[in-house]
């Protein structure tokens, strides 16, 4: 039997939400994916836990937050990371409090310099010293501009395009979570080698204009030798068992609750 490194840090992923910006079952629509009952099926806006050592890092406080934490136990957030400000990626902000009560601590958050300005101009509630703290949840903003540590976890940002505006992807050893992406800058390639892992944006199989569609995001982790590759921010147009089973070998959907884990 293969022995753990001695000072090997082990790092748990929940994907607590798989779906795109309107979440799947889509409101109003009576398709063949929104009216599934198959579990996979199922899927809230797109998020994801890191948990290592005691520590629970958020990625996107999705529109689904609440719902999100229910279903999966999480009784404490240490940090969030923002990948870009876009509604369902942050309009779970609010629910952060919550924490806030629990532990009476604030919770730090992480972003590029554009999503800590965009969120504390569209959220200034919570950035008002003058309101009771109960009402409002307490964050403190820290911008990032490179490779970092977060409680013992190696960091590193991804710059990546959305469409014509960006987003930041987020490396952490073997393994990367690549959501909201059109493309990958040619300055971001060399942060993106030797993964095992990435969870990618693959919205559905047509083209979209700020999203890699599958092909797409197959191909640019199959140019970067990724070992396995999982799609997320997946729209109704995809039946998780029936397009799922028509995947290269490699590629699989991703869906709400799924878990991996890694040493670092």
């Amino acid at each position: 039997m293969r022995s753990r490194p001695e000072n090997s840090l082990r790092l748990d992923v929940i994907v607590l939400g798989s779906g795109t910006s309107t979440g799947v079952p889509t409101l109003g629509c009576s398709c063949a994916v929104c009216t599934s009952q198959t579990p996979e099926n199922q899927r809230t806006r797109c998020s994801l836990l890191l948990s290592s050592g005691g520590r629970n890092i958020l990625i996107d406080s999705a529109t689904d937050l609440r719902q999100q934490a229910l279903r999966e136990g999480i009784g404490h957030l240490d940090a969030v990371l923002y990948t870009h400000t876009h509604a369902d990626h942050v309009n779970g902000i609010d629910d952060l409090r919550a924490f806030n009560m629990h532990s009476g601590q604030a919770i730090p958050i992480y972003g590029d310099a554009p999503s800590i300005a965009g969120i504390q101009r569209v959220f200034a509630y919570i950035f008002d010293e003058e309101l009771e703290p109960g009402y409002r949840p307490r964050l403190e903003p820290r911008v990032i501009g490179g490779p970092f540590e977060l409680f013992g976890l190696p960091i590193q940002p991804v710059p990546l395009h959305h469409g014509s505006g960006g987003s930041l992807g987020f490396r952490i050893g073997p393994f990367a979570y690549l959501t909201d992406c059109s493309a990958i800058p040619e300055t971001s390639l060399p942060l993106l080698r030797d993964l095992h892992t990435v969870i990618i944006d693959g919205l559905r199989f047509r083209p979209h204009s700020t999203h890699f569609n599958i092909p797409q995001a197959i191909q640019a982790m199959r140019d970067l030798h990724v070992k396995r590759i999982i799609l997320t921010h997946l729209s109704h147009d995809i039946d998780h068992h029936r397009h799922g089973a028509a995947l290269p070998p490699g590629a699989e959907f991703a869906y709400d609750g799924q878990r991996l884990s890694f040493l670092l």
